[in-house]
């Protein structure tokens, strides 16, 4: 199955970040810690080229911090990374530091030039609700983007200055126009990246369960109860739908209402801090 999805209005932000390219030094991309490479978005990849990047990796609070290591370490073999959790300063600091360190060759020409330095101009890019505007408004100290816990958020473009170091130009959430691989489409909606409408919750949800067996079973087990040794999806959706009260009238399971508290679970960190993909497993 490949899934579909790309309205107009991303459509017209892909053609204005083709447009307003030319006028930044660097690129600064944000993706999701709990799947990195999953919410990178490969049509924005061709758009940007060569241009300098700084790859954000964001939610690491909740995200596996040791998969974390592993795609940090993964992204610097060809740009600069950092991961972030946007309560810590540190973080904040380790952000405006690197981005200033991407401006600089560009200052320095100017200088040489003789010209007067500017600040560093920045596109900041990712998916929806992979957490920009609230990034935005921890560099510039002050709500200037709109937040939200849904995709979609940011309509349309805007500068913004982050003190004397850098300008950021806004940009729209941007998803590509179909998911060839099957996967990808199902952590970007574990994590909340698109909306719930596109896949079935009881798919979602049996993609995560299938995926904690194998790499969290512990967590499955401290947190709902399964039996590691259950393989069937059916049993393991009464275990927990039972467990988590999930009962209609006649005792029967709700399998939508299971499906939806595993997932909330999964968003909201109630299981820990997970990560759904790993340089190895992808590139093996």
């Amino acid at each position: 199955m490949t899934i579909q999805w790309f309205p107009g209005h991303m459509a017209k932000a892909k053609r204005q970040v083709q447009e307003k390219l030319k006028l930044v030094d660097f690129v600064i991309e944000l993706v999701d810690a709990r799947a990195p490479y999953s919410s990178q978005n490969p049509m924005l990849h061709k758009v940007i080229q060569d241009k300098a990047r700084l790859v954000v990796l964001m939610k690491k609070d909740l995200a596996d911090p040791d998969f974390t290591d592993r795609w940090v370490s993964f992204y610097r073999k060809n740009h600069a990374a950092v991961a972030v959790d946007v309560q810590q300063s540190k973080d904040i600091s380790a952000v405006v530091s690197s981005a200033k360190e991407l401006g600089q060759d560009k200052l320095d020409k100017l200088l040489k030039k003789g010209i007067r330095p500017r600040p560093a101009r920045a596109m900041i890019i990712g998916i929806p609700n992979v957490g920009k505007s609230t990034l935005i408004n921890r560099l510039a100290h002050k709500k200037i983007a709109k937040t939200g816990d849904r995709p979609g958020v940011t309509t349309q473009q805007q500068w913004i200055k982050v003190k004397k170091d850098f300008e950021l130009l806004d940009t729209p959430g941007i998803l590509w126009p179909k998911f060839e691989d099957q996967e990808v489409g199902y952590r970007l909606a574990a994590i909340g990246t698109i909306k719930d409408q596109l896949l079935t919750l009881e798919d979602i949800a049996a993609f995560v369960i299938r995926y904690m067996q194998e790499h969290y079973p512990n967590v499955l087990k401290d947190r709902f109860a399964v039996d590691p040794n259950v393989t069937d999806m059916v049993d393991i959706f009464e275990q927990i739908g039972r467990k988590r009260g999930c009962l209609e009238s006649g005792g029967r399971v709700n399998f939508e209402k299971t499906a939806d508290i595993i997932i909330r679970d999964v968003r909201s960190g109630r299981l820990g801090r997970l990560t759904l993909e790993s340089p190895d497993q992808l590139f093996p």
